[in-house]
């Protein structure tokens, strides 16, 4: 996600997993979570419907996104 969001001023040790992602959290927006549901596509083949009530969930943390890419991926993690 790091380097995807090009997210220069964080590491990795600065996102807890279970912290939000949006507003409070690391206050990515709606073009960064455009750009990890493009990612995700990319790399482990999951195709997100942003007309899902899931996909809100999926974005809220660090945890839920490892526990989509688990569940969902087409290639292995």
């Amino acid at each position: 996600m790091i380097e995807t969001l090009d997210l220069e001023d964080i590491s990795v040790d600065d996102i807890a997993d279970h912290d939000p992602l949006f507003n409070e959290g690391l206050g990515l927006d709606s073009i960064d979570a455009l750009e990890i549901g493009v990612a995700l596509q990319k790399k482990y083949g999951i195709k997100l419907n942003p007309d899902t009530d899931d996909v809100k969930s999926y974005f809220a943390s660090v945890s839920q996104l490892a526990k989509l890419v688990e569940n969902n991926s087409k290639t292995e993690v």
